[in-house]
């Protein structure tokens, strides 16, 4: 089954109709556009012509039958199918470094199977991810730029072929909507883009009953991360750290102390993205330390 990539969203809304229904336990193709609704896809293309309201679409959303709230939508990522071309640019004042360049300025970049030909100069390998992903949030609508707990636009690398997802369900069917992939991004995405790119995306569709995380928990085969965004970094580290402490609690049989003893010596707070309304960090736990390592 595919989902295709004219079917957008650039809020996630429990408002929003839904443009497929699916029972739980389906395997999805999703069709996505890149970042910029696939307006700036040549080199004589520029940030002046690009309409701002088509930013970030997310593909969707999907109602997933046997969703309701409190219960866990459980998202696995199969594959990441990139086009053979991204987009990846800079503004004056936007990102960490905007104030040290004037204007707009933007690249279209190759990618050969599984490397990127930057500037006829540097061959980078992919790192393929998705930037956006989520649900309805519990209140009022959220545009797709901004990350919360509802997912959205956490812009996190771990968010990979391999990866599950455990997002909490606020409304029935969860109404779920995914974009913004990357062909290869940095930790920070300090410029205010990665490699910004159209793909085809496979995932299974799954329903958990009840046990809703707060915010979205990722899996793969070597950790688990808990993702959180606030509006400081500051703040987001704070509530990962005690999430993650929490998370751990029942899947150990040590205490407290000698949990946040162990977070100390094996754990990661690691950035994902600086440049969002609200700013979004990680705590990563190696699953190899967990007495019960499943969520």
């Amino acid at each position: 089954m595919k989902l295709a990539g004219d079917k957008v969203i650039f809020s996630f809304s429990k408002d929003h109709e839904p443009v497929l229904r699916v029972p739980a336990g389906t395997t999805l193709e999703i069709e996505t556009l890149d970042c910029f609704s696939n307006q700036l896809r040549n080199a004589d293309d520029t940030m002046e012509q690009l309409e701002w309201e088509r930013v970030n679409p997310a593909t969707g959303p999907v109602y997933v039958e046997g969703a309701e709230p409190g219960d866990t939508l459980k998202i696995t990522i199969h594959n990441i199918k990139l086009n053979e071309k991204g987009t990846i640019c800079c503004l004056e004042n936007e990102g960490t470094l905007g104030h040290m360049i004037k204007g707009s300025h933007i690249r279209v970049v190759k990618v050969d199977g599984d490397t990127i030909k930057y500037l006829d100069k540097f061959e980078i390998p992919t790192q393929k991810m998705i930037g956006v992903i989520g649900v309805a949030p519990k209140d009022k609508a959220i545009n797709t730029g901004t990350p919360g707990h509802h997912g959205g636009n956490m812009d996190t690398i771990l968010v990979a072929e391999g990866a599950t997802l455990y997002f909490p369900v606020f409304h029935s069917g969860a109404l779920f909507a995914m974009g913004d992939i990357h062909a290869a991004m940095g930790d920070g995405e300090i410029g205010v883009s990665g490699l910004e790119i159209p793909a085809d995306v496979t995932v299974t569709l799954d329903v958990i009953k009840g046990k809703a995380p707060e915010y979205p928990v990722l899996e793969n085969i070597d950790v688990f991360a808990i993702i959180v965004s606030k509006i400081t970094v500051d703040e987001a580290i704070s509530a990962a750290t005690e999430l993650m402490c929490k998370f751990l609690e029942p899947r150990m049989d040590i205490t407290r102390p000698e949990i946040i003893m162990l977070m100390s010596l094996v754990g990661n707070v690691q950035i994902s993205q600086v440049v969002d309304p609200e700013k979004t960090v990680r705590f990563v736990f190696p699953k190899k330390y967990m007495k019960k390592a499943e969520f």
